[in-house]
């Protein structure tokens, strides 16, 4: 037999090694979960996804989008989740868009990055717009791009005063994508356009206004909404609006009720209510206010051939489903891939940031009914399967 101090002691280095173990174990799942881009969980038959790459602004990426789209999938297949609630992590941005540096420095390199982040993109982006269980996304903060195809193709879409949207993607020679083309014609009149063409940035309540957001609830209330959502003993779509529509109600006022682009809405539907950029362009002078030169001084800024594509995805976007408009984007997308303007505009906006892009062709002038046509033709057995 051992002396009994003996085995106390033993025994009191056991536990302390356990102690030390499970303190191990927590620190390196706190770590993990720290390190994770993107967290995902289902609490009380609420599946929770927390972009969570708060230094980046959540853009979203690759392996994100693969870590999303199969749970996705399974939830909606899984009668134990009756919700999806989506949110970014940190309070500066929901999703500050796509990781396009990473995309176009995989294009330089003949990378295969180009084909399969907007294939996989877009896949989520109609599962989301097509999925049958309630979808909910808090867009506090920055919110473009790719984050914009998180949110608006799903059924409920949380502003708060931290909300900036945008699709600025013309200033980069791109085009406002992710389904850009469905939801952006659908906007009260050519108010979609003029967001589309010029990247203007809609903040706060106004993106309630503008029919981006269907609801808002100031930040300081998200963390209480979330906790009536969790709450909810059975969610369905008219519980969760109902949860929805009692905060906003409580979160808005009568000083948030005038739009601020109100008092150019005329204009905007005048000037933008052309078939080509030549003639917006004109239209936009022939005004002559200062509001109509400063749209004027802007357009000029952006690609040209991003302006003539884009107005032509919005025009041919407004008669399309939102599978066909993600698989015509998804042609654009390859085009750009394989010409100048989004290497140059990435260059200009986020690699030297000097804002001063070298756009070829250099004016509309020179950017040709057969270039634009060549955007739009079928890519073949490339073409984007949903």
């Amino acid at each position: 037999m051992y002396p009994t101090r003996w085995i106390n002691r033993s025994s009191s280095i056991g536990c302390q090694r356990l102690r030390i173990l499970c303190k191990h174990v927590r620190m390196k799942s706190t770590s993990a979960e720290m390190e994770a881009e993107v967290l995902l969980e289902v609490k009380n038959k609420v599946g929770v996804i927390t972009l969570n790459r708060p230094k980046a602004l959540n853009a979203l990426n690759l392996n994100m989008i693969r870590d999303i789209y199969p749970v996705l999938k399974e939830w909606e297949a899984d009668p134990a989740v009756s919700l999806v609630l989506i949110k970014g992590a940190g309070d500066r941005a929901f999703c500050a868009g796509g990781d396009v540096r990473a995309v176009a420095e995989a294009g330089k390199k003949g990378d295969d990055l180009t084909k399969l982040f907007f294939k996989e993109e877009y896949m989520l982006n109609y599962a989301i717009g097509t999925l049958k269980t309630p979808y909910v996304a808090f867009i506090n903060g920055i919110t473009m791009g790719g984050g914009v195809g998180l949110s608006v193709h799903g059924h409920f879409r949380v502003a708060t005063e931290r909300t900036v949207f945008a699709m600025p993607e013309t200033a980069i020679g791109l085009f406002p994508d992710v389904g850009g083309g469905y939801m952006l014609p659908r906007m009260k009149g050519k108010l979609g356009l003029y967001l589309a063409l010029t990247g203007h940035r809609l903040k706060g309540y106004d993106i309630k206004h503008a029919g981006v957001a269907t609801h808002f609830v100031t930040s300081e209330k998200l963390t209480d909404l979330e906790s009536a959502l969790l709450n909810l003993p059975d969610p369905q779509m008219n519980t969760v609006q109902n949860v929805l529509d009692n905060y906003d109600e409580m979160c808005s006022d009568e000083e948030q009720k005038e739009f601020v682009l109100e008092k150019h809405i005329h204009q905007i539907n005048s000037c933008f209510d052309k078939p080509t950029i030549e003639e917006i362009l004109q239209a936009l002078r022939d005004d002559g206010s200062d509001w109509a030169m400063k749209q004027v001084e802007t357009l000029h800024k952006m690609s040209p051939t991003s302006l003539k594509i884009t107005l032509r995805q919005l025009q041919e976007g407004q008669n399309l489903s939102l599978s066909d408009c993600l698989k015509m984007e998804y042609r654009l997308t390859q085009r750009c891939m394989e010409d100048n303007d989004f290497y140059e505009g990435i260059r200009a906006v986020l690699v030297d940031k000097d804002n001063n892009p070298k756009w070829r062709p250099g004016s509309l002038a020179d950017v040709s009914n057969n270039k634009v046509n060549s955007y739009f033709k079928t890519l073949g057995d490339r073409e984007l399967v949903l």
